[in-house]
């Protein structure tokens, strides 16, 4: 019946019987063959014409099914209706034509990809986890490396590419990455734009970075590959209690049981050709951890200070209110405005300060700094009575509470110049520590009357007894008075 329906009869005009006949026949009569279209099929058949406007104003597949049962009454199953999209009307874009990429020259690429193993019970807290892991293939060799995490941050990034120099022994000179937020920021085909922290980490380590193209897994074809032999035969089945168990696994099955197994299309083993090809032309792997940096944004007030990471920096004061960039790492923190750096400070813990005098206005950092030492050099140069005095006011255990005074002597001196002096010295002499009486003094004109000049030294006049000229004896004072009799008018004392 199948040969008959093909064309076969005993007819001259009969399908000859060859090859292709037979190969017909098989193809109808085997298990598994196709069959004839059902109920569904010749449903949407029928309503071609509407399912092809559908998909020509842009809906798919679920949407198409909804819109069909809306319409005809009828729901036709997902599949059904999508094997009549892709075999009869000619829509099935997954079905494309791929081209096999030339495999790149030895120690040229290595691709890198997340991917998400699977969950484990965290030994001792009993608490499920989430293991992700960074994954990074050799695209000659096909070596490979695992490191477990349980995130996806930059951080995680940069700790599992740093195992990965020192697994591999060097650092491959491209990366094909994928589009992780913590590596590019703005996804573009051409000119994709990195993160500025990841960016400092490929200029430190000293390789290029090639992202993939949003959702083009072909781009990275060969570590997308082994994922799925990644998450099978490493996590598969295992029983980890902690990040670090799985690390130490993961290293271990990357030398002994990814390395040393019979690659598929290669048909060598990994670890050999890689130890052997690609390892000698690797760049030196780094030796010193790295140092990572934190971004921030800061804000300069009034105060001339901004804060980076709970700790308190001073700003120049040219700058007035701004905002600023903050770079931190473990020794300094920078500060930039746009692309120009316009402070370094060392790194402070957190709760503490770093003021530098000279980014504060003129004639008040000494105050800001409680540094009183800057004020008696500068009184110093008034004169060294002036000097001398506010030296006699910062003595004590606490010298930052009489700064002020020694502001206002420093003000009286550029006000009154050496009269400033001449006050002070008078002042030492009588034992007299107080800048509101030197500011009395000038005030009232004394010192510029010559009320207190300074007196050169006399000797010491010999104490003799010189009788004064209206000197008189004591008794002479003394009077005496008389008391009248009673009665007497006239009487007087």
């Amino acid at each position: 019946e199948a040969a008959e329906a093909l064309g076969l009869s005993r007819d001259e005009e009969s399908r000859p019987l060859d090859d292709d006949l037979i190969a017909d026949v098989v193809m109808a009569v085997r298990p598994g063959g196709p069959s004839q279209p059902g109920q569904m099929r010749e449903h949407c058949r029928e309503h071609a014409e509407l399912i092809q406007g559908w998909l020509d104003g842009g809906c798919r597949g679920p949407k198409v099914r909804k819109l069909i049962g809306r319409h005809t009454g009828v729901v036709v199953p997902l599949r059904t209706l999508q094997r009549f999209i892709a075999e009869e009307l000619g829509r099935d874009g997954r079905k494309r034509d791929t081209v096999r990429v030339v495999d790149p020259e030895a120690c040229e690429i290595l691709e890198v990809d997340f991917l998400q193993l699977g969950t484990f019970t965290e030994r001792g807290t009993g608490r499920g986890r989430v293991m992700h892991a960074l994954l990074c293939t050799a695209g000659y060799s096909r070596h490979q490396f695992l490191w477990p995490c349980l995130s996806q941050t930059q951080q995680d990034v940069i700790e599992g590419l740093e195992a990965a120099w020192r697994f591999f022994g060097g650092i491959f000179p491209l990366i094909v990455f994928d589009n992780l937020k913590s590596v590019v920021e703005v996804s573009h085909p051409i000119s994709p734009k990195l993160n500025q922290t990841f960016l400092e980490y490929i200029q430190s380590r000293d390789f290029e970075v090639d992202p993939a193209r949003k959702r083009k897994a072909t781009d990275k074809a060969r570590v997308e590959r082994q994922v799925r032999f990644a998450r099978d035969d490493y996590f598969g089945g295992e029983d980890f209690g902690s990040v670090e168990e799985a690390r130490r696994e993961a290293v271990r099955w990357c030398l002994e049981d990814a390395g040393m197994r019979t690659h598929g299309a290669k048909r060598w083993h990994p670890l050999e050709v890689f130890e052997r090809d690609e390892k000698p032309l690797l760049a030196p792997a780094p030796t010193e951890p790295y140092d990572e940096p934190r971004w921030s944004n800061a804000h300069a007030g009034r105060d001339h200070a901004v804060v980076v990471d709970y700790a308190l920096y001073s700003v120049p004061h040219t700058l007035g209110e701004v905002d600023l960039r903050a770079r931190c790492d473990r020794a300094t923190v920078k500060l930039y405005l746009g692309a120009r750096l316009v402070k370094v400070h060392p790194r402070q813990p957190q709760g503490g300060a770093n003021i530098d005098p000279a980014d504060l206005p003129p004639g008040k950092a000494e105050a800001a700094t409680r540094d009183g030492a800057s004020l008696q050099r500068r009184a110093e140069i008034f004169g060294p009575h002036v000097g001398e005095y506010a030296r006699r006011l910062l003595e004590g255990p606490l010298p930052w509470t009489r700064i002020r005074q020694v502001y206002r002597l420093n003000g009286l001196a550029l006000r009154y110049g050496e009269l400033t002096d001449e006050a002070c010295e008078r002042a030492l002499e009588l034992d007299v520590v107080d800048v509101m009486r030197i500011q009395r003094m000038l005030e009232r004109g004394l010192v510029k009357r010559g009320l207190l000049a300074p007196r050169p030294p006399q000797p010491q006049p010999q104490r003799k007894v010189v009788p004064l000229r209206f000197a008189r004896d004591p008794k002479e004072y003394r009077a005496r008075r008389s008391i009248a009799p009673q009665g007497d008018p006239d009487a007087t004392a």
